[in-house]
């Protein structure tokens, strides 16, 4: 038993555990959501966090030595998101007609999201760097962070938020959608990106390709409005 400690405490201060556990971890959690056919609450997202942060807590890991291997997955977050755009391009010519409606819609979506968590906080009494971390919370978590950081709020707390949004839509758009009989791949897509960003999108892009590139084209559009006008809005209302 010795042994073993000694061997993990070893193991979990060099770089590649972090990116060996991640690795490993999510390849796993996705063969188990493979196995129960992609059911959402087999989310292998959510499954790699859950075990991850187990694993971390009870051998008493610190946080900075696992993130000194996983950062190399960190680092190819941006690239995915850019692949995302291969399904627009591939649609772009039915994009160009629905532009309008689209930006309208991303524009409706992202003030109900934003707007809906920053005034049930403010109800709450939450102090005022919550509720600009709250802000940004329906865009990915980088560019949360980026704008949380230049309106006055918290970076990590709007990653968390950020991460918490995309997992709860991931989880439970399918059921809602049902139940409201929206049957729509495109109209689903758009509203999981909007709502739960990249996360969302991943999930819509598991399920059909039109969601897929419609997430895709709606994360795209939260990013950009939220970037231009999340921090307009913290001016004014400062």
């Amino acid at each position: 038993m010795a042994d073993f400690v000694q061997l993990w405490v070893y193991l979990a201060s060099t770089p590649l555990f972090g990116l060996t556990a991640t690795l490993a971890t999510y390849v796993a959690a996705h063969a188990a959501y493979d196995r129960v056919g992609r059911a959402p609450w087999a989310n292998p997202v959510l499954w790699s966090v859950v075990v991850i942060g187990v694993v971390l807590v009870a051998t008493n890991t610190p946080y900075p030595s696992y993130f000194a291997g996983a950062q190399f997955v960190h680092v190819m977050l941006g690239p995915a998101v850019v692949a995302l755009a291969w399904p627009l391009w591939q649609r772009r010519a039915e994009l160009k007609r629905r532009a309008l409606a689209l930006n309208v819609a991303a524009l409706a979506g992202g003030l109900a999201a934003g707007g809906s968590a920053v005034a049930m906080a403010w109800a709450l009494g939450l102090p005022t760097d919550v509720l600009r971390s709250l802000a940004p919370k329906s865009v990915t978590a980088p560019v949360a962070m980026g704008i949380a950081e230049r309106i006055g709020g918290v970076p990590a707390l709007a990653a968390v938020f950020a991460v918490l949004t995309g997992m709860v839509g991931a989880l439970s758009a399918k059921y809602l959608f049902d139940r409201l009989g929206i049957r729509d791949w495109s109209v689903r897509g758009f509203a999981l990106g909007t709502a739960s960003h990249g996360i969302g999108a991943a999930r819509a892009i598991q399920v059909d390709a039109d969601a897929g590139a419609y997430a895709g084209i709606a994360l795209g559009l939260q990013v950009l409005w939220a970037s231009l006008l999340v921090p307009l809005a913290a001016l004014l209302f400062a």
